[in-house]
């Protein structure tokens, strides 16, 4: 069986590539201005229809969404069959199709893929698809069916929906009628199987409290008011930034991404957050969250996914010294070069603690490498895996009192509540809940667990970042020679000083990260390591980076 050659060049010179530009695939997928897209969402549709072909007929996801970037902005992302980022080495093969010049060289790129990859045509395709509420997904999901229609795939449109809800609908529907059931392929499926979790998890726990939810005026809106259905009384859900169709105003001073930058409460919450009272906020495709509340004296404190991750490991570690299973369930933790050093040095007396490369493929990776493997990126974006065999144990294990019952049908539970596909903030709210419930902690114990670094962050933009090569999970240079050894010098001049350079995946710019004792002592050394990253570069002295700039 050969490529429909016909029908893929008809369809393919409706779509024609923007021929000023170049598109990578990373690990957010494609992202730029949704105008730019038509194109490289067509060739995702070819692009998913062969590697569901490559794996049998099995189902592959398709998300349109950029997050919590501003409106304009559109991507899209694949999903393997278990609701996992698509397999790396997919990427290129996504970048090379992406960039194919013309409907000729596409046409020859898409044959040279099924011949390398060895492709059984015959195969069946399946897909699943879905988008979040921006202007532009209406029209890019016409160019990604048209993707479908050129190679006959079988494809299910799950509609307007979040990020993680698509990613667990993929794993649902592909362990359907096997040993291994994630749940019903549907949302009403997730929200049962949250919210069922939840309920037992709380049940005969004090009464909680309402929380407030800032949904970004994003696709959150629409899962956290049917997810409060679904809890009722159990969690009280009370959602501020729903507006979901005025122009300009989708992650617009609100959202997750909004509160861990500018560390501050969102505008549009002022008049609603009584101190003390807890807070939250999801990102505009609802896979990041972000906690916070005010003190006595309306002081704002986040509580960001290094205080997620210290929190929530815990409690798990917990659990499973209560279950008596310590010898024989590994629990351990992974984290970035930004995760604040207050939080490492908090986990690290408690269980493993590994660092890798930033993004979330290297995070998740890791993580399944435990037998209980927590991550959570300092933004917000995270999950917990538990392992197949973990899974087995905890099912079948007896206990020999009634305090390991109790722990152990905890963490049965928990592992119903966690969506383990993919960072999810509604399920990862669910999670926070469940421990503050059994901790009785308020978001003031919840943030008194330890004392984050003051730490800043400044970018540097270089006439070429791939000057700076790393090592060590990307907290050392090894290029430029000899600029790691200034940088080391500069931090030992300070009090638990700590700082990383390293080179973005998407511009040309080298972002500095640095931490110390006293935030006045974080902001002059993070300037001071990117005067060096700048001298290096042999810029203008007059646009030397500055903190006053």
């Amino acid at each position: 069986m050969s490529l429909p050659i016909d029908t893929i060049r008809a369809l393919a010179n409706e779509h024609p590539k923007p021929g000023h530009l170049h598109f990578q695939y990373g690990t957010a997928g494609f992202r730029t201005l949704g105008v730019n897209l038509d194109s490289v969402i067509f060739r995702v549709g070819l692009l998913a229809g062969l590697r569901s072909k490559k794996l049998d007929g099995k189902t592959i996801g398709v998300m349109i969404t950029a997050s919590h970037n501003p409106e304009d902005d559109n991507g899209v992302k694949l999903v393997d069959p278990r609701g996992e980022m698509l397999e790396a080495s997919w990427e290129a093969h996504a970048t090379a199709l992406a960039n194919a010049t013309t409907t000729d060289t596409l046409i020859s790129t898409l044959d040279q893929l099924v011949s390398s990859l060895r492709i059984d045509l015959s195969k069946p395709a399946k897909v699943v698809y879905a988008r979040d509420t921006r202007p532009s997904g209406a029209s890019l999901v016409a160019s990604l069916e048209d993707g479908f229609r050129a190679l006959n795939i079988e494809a299910r449109n799950a509609g307007i929906t979040t990020t993680p809800i698509l990613h667990y609908l993929v794993r649902a529907i592909n362990t359907k009628e096997t040993k291994e059931p994630y749940g019903d392929d549907t949302e009403e499926g997730y929200m049962q199987k949250l919210s069922g979790a939840f309920k037992k998890l709380v049940a005969g726990k004090p009464a909680i409290p309402p929380l407030i939810i800032d949904c970004a005026n994003g696709v959150g809106t629409q899962a956290a008011r049917e997810l409060g259905q679904y809890l009722g009384s159990s969690l009280p859900l009370v959602l501020h930034n729903t507006d979901t169709t005025s122009p300009g105003i989708l992650n617009h001073g609100c959202g997750a991404d909004f509160v861990k930058t500018q560390q501050k409460l969102p505008p549009s919450l002022a008049a609603h957050l009584r101190p003390g009272q807890r807070a939250c906020s999801l990102d505009g495709d609802a896979d990041r969250l972000m906690y916070f509340y005010l003190d006595d004296r309306g002081h704002f404190h986040m509580l960001d996914g290094d205080k997620i991750a210290a929190l929530v490991a815990a409690f798990i570690v917990d659990l499973v010294k209560s279950a008596g299973l310590e010898e024989d369930i590994r629990v351990g933790i992974v984290q970035t070069a930004y995760a604040n050093g207050g939080s490492t040095k908090y986990l690290s007396e408690r269980l493993p603690v590994r660092c890798v490369p930033t993004g979330v493929k290297h995070l998740h990776h890791a993580a399944e490498h435990y037998n209980i493997g927590v991550y959570f990126e300092a933004n917000g974006h995270g999950t917990v895996l538990f392992s197949p065999e973990t899974q087995v144990k905890l099912a079948e294990h007896q206990p020999s009192t009634p305090a390991q019952s109790t722990a152990l049908t905890h963490l049965n539970n928990l592992v119903q509540v966690i969506n383990q596909t993919v960072g999810d903030a509604l399920s990862d709210m669910l999670l926070v809940e469940v421990v503050l419930a059994h901790r009785s902690y308020s978001g003031i114990e919840w943030d008194s667990l330890y004392v984050d670094l003051p730490n800043r962050l400044v970018k540097v933009v270089v006439p070429d970042r791939a000057i700076f090569k790393t090592e060590d999970a990307e907290r050392r240079l090894v290029n430029p020679p000899g600029l790691q050894s200034k940088i080391d010098d500069l931090v030992r001049k300070y009090e638990s000083g700590r700082s990383f350079v390293r080179p973005s995946g998407t511009e040309d710019v080298v972002r500095v990260y640095a931490e110390a004792r006293v935030r006045a002592q974080a902001d002059e050394l993070a300037f001071r390591v990117a005067g060096l990253v700048y001298d290096e570069t042999g810029g203008d002295p007059a646009q030397r980076p500055s903190e006053f700039l």
